[in-house]
């Protein structure tokens, strides 16, 4: 966290394969934390602005071939960049705690190593347009085939990158771990394949202790 930024302000994100209850647990976390007197802005990527969302359409619906990887790590650039502008920065520079689902990371791994090795691009760009990184990155790990087929049961409009099946869940699983090592100052890992109330209390303790 910025030293200019209020001391109750933490940028929050969670990550993890398509199925692994990053929705669920951000609002019981979003629960928690209110209960505690704290303002809390939950949020999502891609979108979270009113022109992000836009973006999110482009993105996340239609063929799964439908964008090359270079463009859409140029279009979730463009998103991120507009979400950190109107809605990450604004909160924290009002002092509050920003959960995100999801935020670099996840470029980092589906477009990043997924659709053709290009890593140091997101990288690049991440560094040249957002220059931001979480104060904690929560990982919530699942086994790969419980969570596409978690995903799947949503039946939700934002299904492209389910569709691209159980091989991308395993190499995005161990892509997340492999990042979490990488960078572990910021990282910790939840089991997810747990009772879900066992998982919420457990990153209700792990973010008291951060913000403590």
């Amino acid at each position: 966290m910025s030293a200019s930024l209020p001391a109750t302000a933490r940028f929050i994100t969670f990550e993890g394969i398509d199925g692994s209850g990053k929705s669920t647990q951000i609002k019981r976390l979003a629960e928690h934390l209110a209960g505690r007197g704290y303002d809390v802005v939950v949020t999502r990527e891609p979108g979270g602005s009113p022109g992000a969302e836009e973006i999110r359409a482009l993105v996340l619906q239609g063929d799964p071939d439908r964008w090359s990887a270079e463009t859409e790590i140029l279009l979730f650039t463009a998103a991120r960049r507009d979400h950190l502008e109107r809605t990450i920065l604004p909160a924290l520079a009002a002092g509050k705690i920003v959960l995100c689902d999801r935020f670099a990371d996840s470029t980092r791994m589906y477009q990043g190593l997924s659709r053709g090795n290009l890593r140091a691009l997101v990288d690049q760009l991440h560094d040249l347009m957002i220059g931001h990184e979480p104060d904690l990155t929560v990982l919530i790990d699942m086994d790969p085939a419980l969570g596409l087929t978690r995903a799947l049961s949503r039946r939700t409009a934002d299904e492209r990158f389910e569709a691209f099946g159980e091989d991308l869940q395993t190499a995005m699983r161990q892509g997340f771990l492999d990042l979490a090592e990488e960078f572990a100052d910021r990282f910790r890992v939840i089991d997810g394949g747990r009772d879900m109330d066992a998982v919420a209390a457990d990153i209700a303790t792990l973010v008291d202790g951060a913000l403590a």
